[in-house]
């Protein structure tokens, strides 16, 4: 494949949760993929423009599209951060007053995706050759669900991985109440909706609940673990990049 493809880490996998963006190189790699790793990415800037500190988020944008621009495709393991770049970077740009940071971002923007829709959409793949034998359970997120619109992009990968037991989470498309920010400037909300939806993947009978975003994980996770649920979560990419071969 001569497509150039940028990994889009984002600051949260790579400092927390590294494996996934690994999971996702080696998932593309093995459809044929030519995966680079930009070593200039950093933030790109969703936190700062989510609390309202656009002009702070400035600096980030410009970052974003020089470390990513020519690249045919920026693939990211994150619904809310591929949100972030595709749906408030020309806010931004065009906040900061800059022609040139605005054609940046309009040619580098619309090649940003989101794992599920760099699969499904441009490679036009949904069996990638996964085998996880396991019961399994898909949370989707609000920002892929709600501002990307994966749809049943995800569901469509799961159903085709070999071995896998997949159970409909009940009520899936309520928000698990992380929400970045919102849960600490509204803890007890946050966590009472992440009891919810922690009794609802439970409720399933599932062993691994999936998502496409970690920072729903981190906090859907923290509150099975003090459950003692016995459950554990994982990013899509690490299970579509499992193999037979691979210990369970």
């Amino acid at each position: 494949m001569n497509t150039r493809v940028a990994l889009f880490a984002t600051c949260y996998n790579d400092l927390m949760w590294p494996e996934t963006p690994k999971a996702v190189v080696r998932l593309l790699r093995r459809l044929g993929c030519h995966v680079e790793f930009p070593a200039a990415q950093t933030c790109c800037g969703q936190m700062f423009t989510n609390t309202g500190y656009a002009d702070e988020a400035i600096p980030a944008v410009r970052s974003f599209v020089a470390a990513f621009a020519g690249y045919d495709a920026v693939v990211a393991p994150s619904g809310s951060c591929v949100g972030s770049v595709r749906h408030q970077h020309r806010d931004i740009a065009a906040r900061a007053r800059d022609p040139g940071l605005r054609s940046a971002v309009d040619a580098v923007a619309p090649n940003v995706y989101e794992l599920s829709e760099f699969l499904v959409d441009v490679l036009g793949v949904t069996d990638v050759g996964a085998y996880f034998p396991h019961r399994v359970t898909y949370h989707p997120t609000c920002h892929s669900l709600r501002m990307l619109r994966v749809g049943d992009r995800p569901l469509r990968l799961l159903e085709a991985v070999r071995g896998i037991d997949l159970v409909a989470l009940p009520r899936a498309d309520q928000c698990c109440g992380f929400g970045g920010t919102f849960a600490m400037k509204n803890a007890d909300t946050s966590v009472a909706m992440g009891f919810d939806k922690a009794r609802a993947a439970r409720d399933t009978g599932a062993e691994v609940l999936v998502a496409g975003d970690n920072s729903c994980l981190a906090h859907i996770g923290g509150l099975l673990s003090r459950q003692r649920s016995g459950m554990r979560v994982m990013h899509l990419a690490e299970i579509l990049a499992s193999t037979e071969g691979d210990a369970a």
